[in-house]
């Protein structure tokens, strides 16, 4: 399933940015039921999970981020964000939204998020 992700970039630590991911071929009434997420990678480490959320809105966090970050879904625009917020230079990584559909899971291409002490 093709995903498009969004948003990234340059931030001074203690600052905030949002990234989006939308599943643009996904027809409406299949996205309702996919679980969506996001990781991140750093270099020379594996892809961890950062936040996730069910069909339902259930959200689950790395321990990293809560309070920090949130995870949400619009699903008539078949859209998942991530808002950061108070971003230390620890959150630098590439950022991946990953969706699960039933069994089978797809990951979006990663966007940079650097933040700067």
């Amino acid at each position: 399933f093709q995903l498009q992700a969004s948003g990234g970039g340059l931030v001074q630590a203690g600052g905030s940015l949002g990234l989006s991911c939308t599943a643009p071929g996904t027809i409406l009434s299949v996205f309702w039921s996919d679980v969506m997420a996001w990781y991140r990678q750093t270099p020379g480490n594996e892809r961890e999970l950062v936040a996730s959320i069910t069909p339902d809105g259930t959200t689950n966090y790395a321990d990293s981020v809560k309070g920090r970050f949130t995870i949400s879904r619009v699903n008539t625009k078949k859209t998942v964000s991530l808002q950061m917020n108070s971003l230390k230079p620890d959150d630098t990584a590439i950022y991946y939204c990953w969706l699960k559909r039933g069994t089978t899971t797809s990951w979006g291409q990663g966007t940079q998020v650097t933040v700067s002490s």
